[in-house]
């Protein structure tokens, strides 16, 4: 057991130093050098910049070098560069999905959705792609005027230079917290605001971080009243189907497997997804 040891542990100690020699070759820097090319109107100052190779000026100060990071300050206001500000639209995308389910109207929607799926008792018909799909579409639909709001306020005026970065944070905000505000219920945003201990006399005093849970919690309760109202008549079904299998005596017969093809037969006579799209987009209206 001691030589297994001893083997062991060495062969350890050789992983580990090469694994610092390959992590030192990957990341200490590497000259690079450019071909030379003659533009009319530009001096070649290879020569003269033979002193600053090793990272210093001809003032004996440090030489700053373009890294593709860089933030300008131009007339005492800060501009972020290219890089930075591709950096933070990356970012903005990586959270898309994110803010598109949390602030908008997505989460009620795909929540009663699947609700009828469930209470017709089809296990994944419509599938989830298409649920998916049409919660995605019906929330375009529903947020195209906060879009809108956003493009017109935001958007633009941060593209022609009108507004800085932090205006259009705001600016783009606003609509947005509308939105929420106008869905929210009051003793959501009451219990979070119990809950940071902080107090509110106007909707400007409310911050973001306790709009949006209060917002998620009001879409949760109304998405499942909503979807309660959608399981009643299709549980009546299933209760009276339960009976008359009971009353012949056909125990062993699942009752989902007769009531199935009635509550179908229901939800298509009573043009049931126009019905339950129709009042569930003007819930929030």
């Amino acid at each position: 057991m001691s030589n297994f040891k001893k083997k062991y542990c060495l062969v350890s100690f050789i992983f580990a130093v090469i694994a610092v020699v390959v992590t030192l070759v990957a990341f200490v820097p590497q000259k690079a050098y450019a071909a030379s090319v003659n533009i009319p109107g530009v001096t070649d100052s290879s020569n003269s910049n033979q002193s600053t190779e090793n990272g210093n000026g001809t003032d004996g100060t440090a030489s700053s070098g373009n890294n593709g990071l860089s933030v300008n300050i131009n007339n005492g206001e800060g501009n972020l560069s290219g890089t930075v500000r591709i950096f933070l639209v990356l970012t903005v995308i990586a959270l898309a999905p994110s803010i598109l389910i949390m602030l908008t109207s997505f989460t009620r929607i795909i929540i009663v959705l699947h609700f009828v799926r469930a209470a017709i008792g089809t296990q994944t018909v419509p599938p989830n792609q298409v649920l998916i799909g049409l919660a995605l579409f019906l929330t375009l639909f529903i947020m195209s005027p906060v879009f809108t709001q956003i493009n017109e306020n935001a958007l633009k005026p941060l593209d022609a230079g009108e507004i800085t970065q932090e205006q259009a944070f705001e600016a783009g905000m606003e609509p947005i917290r509308e939105f929420m505000f106008k869905q929210t219920q009051a003793k959501d945003i009451n219990t979070f605001c119990d809950i940071a201990g902080v107090t509110y006399e106007t909707q400007d005093d409310i911050s973001n971080t306790v709009l949006i849970p209060s917002f998620i919690l009001s879409e949760l309760r109304q998405a499942f009243i909503i979807g309660f109202v959608i399981y009643i008549p299709f549980i009546v079904i299933d209760m009276v189907v339960a009976s008359v299998l009971m009353s012949m005596g056909m125990m062993m017969l699942p009752p989902t497997t007769i009531s199935l093809p009635f509550k179908i037969l229901l939800f298509v006579l009573a043009d049931g997804w126009n019905l339950v799209i129709r009042e569930l987009v003007e819930t929030f209206y």
